[in-house]
């Protein structure tokens, strides 16, 4: 077949005209693709040093495989082996990576050329894959992944240069989760000019307007203490939010996003617990006209949509979304929200989320204290902790920047 832009050509189980596949399989879609190192005039061959598995990804490896180094490394190599690429066969989710490019293709339109350390900002579950050393310096307990192998790019993949001030696992890090934080200052600004996605009741002041002294959304961030969740509060605050309520799990993640200071008020609840989320939102101040979803765990579609206002909006920044669950359930509690799939990719993302990491020290010192200090004591969106809610917040907790920290029933201060 010839070089498709979209990687067709990598296809091959289904392959094209099978039952099952079609004329229109793309890489994401089909169960194996190619990874054969011999690139095509607008491909680009990267040689791989380190893969970063999504956070529902991971999760569900290290539940189903209790975590042992040995059968983390087994099963995320059955998974690239079988398939030509690292997606989860459960979670339907993948990762990216950062590497070397070792070829490009004289008509890729990447700009990219030989030597240049990358990092790929499109999905694993569509990148063909290969790795050569058995993944052996991997010890399991990090999302993060050295290893050696090579990947292929396509004409339409996305791929910018590691920065130079950045250390390269921290930059991983942040190009991991940078469409979250593009897409909230997308919807938070939105509302601070006036053009929510909902239908405002009538009669209400256009976000922003002086009347009625509303400056901007309130803001709920479930997962607030993680990666994407903190980045999406600081890209809230900049794009204009009135206050940023953040929900967190468990004692240990109130602590971690009080000591940032990047919500007004912390929500100590169960985001799987509809009705005690909604409740707890509601007494931090909400309900919230902007929900932001970034948490790696089923079962919190619900509680977003009852934490947030009528004509409000929530945005889905997790694998572990059921869509349909979302749907069917605004549906079911006569819900007007308007709902967003996160897209992982908006124009200037990447840079959006370098900015907020070399602005805001609180978002460094968080995503620090993930990547360097504390690898395995919370998880990569902050649902690692079984919930401990309506309990007393933890010493110093009460609350950055005047933050009330909130459980579910309870407040203190």
């Amino acid at each position: 077949m010839t070089s498709s832009p979209f990687g067709l050509h990598r296809v091959c189980a289904p392959e094209l005209g099978e039952p099952g596949g079609g004329a229109t399989v793309l890489p994401q879609a089909a169960w194996r693709l190619d990874p054969d190192p011999r690139i095509q005039p607008d491909e680009v061959r990267v040689r791989v040093e380190r893969l970063n598995l999504d956070a529902a990804s991971f999760r569900q490896l290290r539940e189903s495989t209790g975590g042992g180094a040995d059968d983390m490394r087994a099963a995320v190599l059955d998974v690239i082996t079988r398939r030509g690429k690292m997606h989860n066969p459960v979670t339907g989710s993948g990762g990216m990576l950062t590497g070397v490019v070792a070829e490009a293709g004289p008509r890729s339109p990447l700009g990219l050329r030989a030597g240049m350390r990358i990092a790929t900002l499109v999905s694993l579950s569509l990148t063909p894959l290969a790795i050569t050393d058995g993944l052996a310096a991997w010890d399991g307990q990090s999302e993060q992944i050295p290893c050696a192998g090579h990947a292929i790019l396509f004409a339409r993949s996305i791929a910018v240069p590691l920065p130079d001030d950045l250390p390269g696992a921290l930059a991983l890090a942040v190009f991991d989760v940078c469409g979250a934080p593009a897409l909230t200052r997308r919807v938070v600004s939105a509302y601070f000019a006036g053009r929510g996605f909902g239908d405002r009741p009538a009669g209400s002041p256009a976000a922003g307007s002086p009347a009625a002294g509303w400056p901007g959304p309130v803001v709920a961030i479930l997962g607030a203490a993680g990666k994407s969740g903190s980045l999406s509060a600081a890209a809230a605050r900049a794009a204009g939010a009135a206050a940023i309520i953040g929900v967190v799990p468990s004692d240990a993640e109130a602590a971690l996003l009080h000591e940032s200071g990047l919500a007004d008020a912390i929500v100590l609840a169960d985001a799987r617990d509809p009705v005690a989320l909604a409740e707890a939102v509601a007494g931090a101040g909400g309900p919230a006209d902007v929900t932001v979803v970034c948490v790696d765990v089923p079962g919190c579609e619900g509680g977003a949509i009852l934490a947030t206002a009528p004509g409000g909006t929530v945005v889905f920044f997790s694998m572990a979304t059921s869509f349909s669950a979302a749907a069917l359930g605004a549906e079911g509690m006569a819900a007007d929200v308007t709902m967003l799939i996160g897209n992982g990719y908006a124009p200037g993302h990447a840079e959006l989320a370098l900015d907020l990491i070399r602005t805001s020290p609180a978002v460094r010192t968080l995503f620090e204290r993930r990547v360097f200090h504390d690898p395995g004591a919370f998880s990569v969106n902050t649902t690692e902790n079984a919930p401990h809610t309506g309990e007393t917040a933890p010493a110093g907790a009460g609350g950055g920047s005047g933050a009330r920290v909130v459980g579910a029933g309870k407040e203190t201060s």
